[in-house]
C-alpha cells in the first residue's frame, strides 16, 4: 500500500472525530509533480494533541519526536508518518536554535502555511477531497520552475539559503531573483556543521548538483566556503577547457558524476572528490605562462584545501584523508595513460596504496566529462587502468599482505619490533614484483636470520 494510503487513513479517523488532516510542503509538492511519496508530513487541524495521539494509535505505533515542538511518527502498515499541529514560530534571538514554536489546533491554515521556506513548498492537500489550498501561488511557481520564499520569514532560518540549492540540484528549477538577493543578505556562519552536512548531501544526491552548486555562488552561500568561491573567475585553458572558469567546469563535471553515482560504493565521499578535485586552481595555482594558463601542481594544492573545506560540511573522519586523496591523485589516470608503454606493475599497486582504483576512475572521468563536448566510451585511460589494476588484483583496493605477524611467530620469532620491520620489508618487495605470492613470501622470510629473543 502507498503512503498516500496512510495519509487517507489518518485523515478518516480524525475527521470522524471533528478534525481536518492535511499534507503538507514536500508531499504534495512531488504528488503535483507525479512523484512517488518517500516522506508523509500531515497537520491535524481542530483536534486537540491528546486526542491525535490516541486516534493515531488505533492505525498504528506511535512515537513523540522533537524538543521545543512535539511531533507525533505514525509506524503502520502502509509506511511512517510525521505529523503535527499547525504552529506559530516566533523568533526569539539569534542563531538557528532561537524559536518558541507553539501549537494551536485553530489555527488559520493560510496563517500556518507563510511560514514555509519556498511557495511550492507551502501548498496543502486534504487526502480525502483532494482539494488544494494554495495560498501563496506555489502551483504558479512550481509550473514556471522557479523557486521564490513565501515571506520575510523566510530569513529567520539562514540555512534556507543553502536548501535554495538542494532544490535546484533535485528539480533543476532556478532561483527567483528577489529570493537570491535574500539569501544573499543571510549569516550561515552561525549554524552547525551537522546541518550545514544535510543540506550538501542532498545536493549531490541530485540529478543536477552542477546546478545546485551555481544556485549556492548566486545566493552568496559560497561565501560561507571560500575554498569554492575562489574557482569563479580563474581562467583555464581554452584548448582542454572551453567550457569557462573552474567553477562552471566543477559544476559540469558534477553532473557528469551524476551518470556513475549508481556504481559509487560511497557516493558523498566520491562526489565530494568530483566536488574538489580543482580546489587548486585558484589562488597561486594558475598562471599566464608560455601563452598558455597553467597550473602544475593543483592537484597538490587542491589536496591541503580539502581539510578546511570539509571541516565545515562534513561530520564524518573517515572522508576528508579519502578526499584528499581523489583530490591529489585525479590526474593519474590521464598521466599512467600516456606513459602506459613505461607504467610498472609496481607503479600501479603503489597508486593502489594511496586510493581505490576504480573508485578514483570514476572521479577522474567525471573530470574528464565535465566539459560541453560527450566524453568517448569507453574512456581509455579508465579502461586501460582498470584492466592493468585487475590483472594484478588491486582494482578495488591495495594488495593484502602475503606476510602476517601470525607467520613470524610460528617460526620462532620474538614479539617486539623486528617482527614489523620484516613485514614491511616483505610487503615492499611483493610491491614491487619480486615476491609474486605467498609461496615466495614464506621462503624468503625463512631465509631471514631470525632475531634474539
Amino acid at each position: 500500500m502507498s503512503l498516500f494510503a496512510l495519509a487517507r487513513r489518518v485523515a478518516e479517523v480524525t475527521a470522524a472525530a471533528g478534525g481536518r488532516t492535511f499534507l503538507v510542503g514536500g508531499p504534495v509538492r512531488d504528488r503535483l509533480l507525479g512523484r512517488e511519496l518517500k516522506d508523509l508530513d500531515l497537520e491535524v487541524y481542530g483536534l486537540p494533541w491528546e486526542q491525535i495521539q490516541k486516534l493515531c494509535s488505533s492505525i498504528g505505533k506511535v512515537h513523540l519526536i522533537g524538543r521545543s515542538f512535539p511531533v507525533l511518527q505514525l509506524v503502520a502498515e502502509q509506511g511512517i508518518a510525521e505529523i503535527a499541529l499547525p504552529r506559530i514560530e516566533r523568533k526569539t534571538g539569534p542563531g538557528h536554535r532561537g524559536f518558541e514554536m507553539t501549537g494551536d489546533p485553530f489555527l488559520d491554515p493560510k496563517v500556518a502555511s507563510s511560514r514555509r521556506d519556498f511557495r511550492v513548498n507551502a501548498m496543502m492537500e486534504d487526502p480525502l477531497s483532494g482539494e488544494i489550498l494554495d495560498f501563496h501561488e506555489g502551483q504558479h511557481d512550481l509550473r514556471m520552475g522557479v523557486l521564490r520564499h513565501v515571506s520575510p520569514a523566510f530569513a529567520e532560518d539562514p540555512l534556507r539559503a543553502l536548501r535554495a540549492g538542494r532544490f535546484v540540484a533535485r528539480y533543476g528549477w532556478r532561483v527567483a531573483r528577489e529570493t537570491s538577493a535574500l539569501c544573499r543578505s543571510l549569516d550561515l556562519s552561525e549554524l552547525p556543521c551537522e546541518r550545514m552536512e544535510g543540506e550538501w548531501r542532498k545536493l549531490l544526491e541530485g540529478d543536477y548538483p552542477g546546478q545546485g552548486l551555481l544556485a549556492l555562488e548566486a545566493c552568496g552561500v559560497l561565501r560561507f566556503f571560500p575554498e569554492l568561491q575562489a574557482m569563479r573567475g580563474i581562467p583555464q585553458d581554452p584548448l582542454w577547457h572551453p567550457e569557462g572558469d573552474v567553477l562552471h567546469h566543477t559544476a559540469l563535471c558534477l553532473n557528469a558524476a551524476v551518470q556513475r553515482r549508481a556504481e559509487m560504493e560511497d557516493p558523498w565521499v566520491e562526489m565530494l572528490g568530483v566536488l574538489c578535485h580543482d580546489l587548486g586552481k585558484a589562488g597561486r595555482g594558475t598562471r599566464f605562462e608560455r601563452g598558455r594558463w597553467r597550473c602544475p601542481a593543483h592537484d597538490v594544492d587542491g589536496a591541503e584545501l580539502v581539510p578546511s573545506l570539509l571541516a565545515r560540511m562534513n561530520t564524518r573522519k573517515d572522508v576528508a584523508p579519502l578526499v584528499q586523496a581523489f583530490t591529489r591523485e585525479h590526474l593519474r589516470p590521464s598521466q599512467l595513460f600516456h606513459a602506459r608503454e613505461r607504467v610498472s606493475d609496481a607503479a600501479i599497486r603503489r597508486l593502489s596504496l594511496r586510493v581505490p582504483i576504480e573508485a578514483l576512475c570514476r572521479v577522474a572521468w567525471s573530470d574528464a566529462a565535465g566539459r560541453e563536448q560527450a566524453l568517448p566510451e569507453p574512456w581509455e585511460p579508465e579502461a586501460w587502468l582498470l584492466e592493468r589494476a585487475a590483472q594484478l588484483g588491486v582494482e578495488k583496493g591495495e594488495p593484502e599482505a602475503f606476510l602476517r605477524g601470525k607467520d613470524c611467530l610460528e617460526r620462532g620469532w620474538p614479539a617486539g619490533q623486528a617482527i614489523g620491520k620484516v613485514l614491511a620489508e616483505a610487503f615492499e618487495l611483493q610491491i614491487e614484483g619480486e615476491l609474486p605470492d605467498r609461496a615466495a613470501a614464506l621462503s624468503w622470510l625463512d631465509q631471514q636470520p631470525r632475531p634474539s629473543a
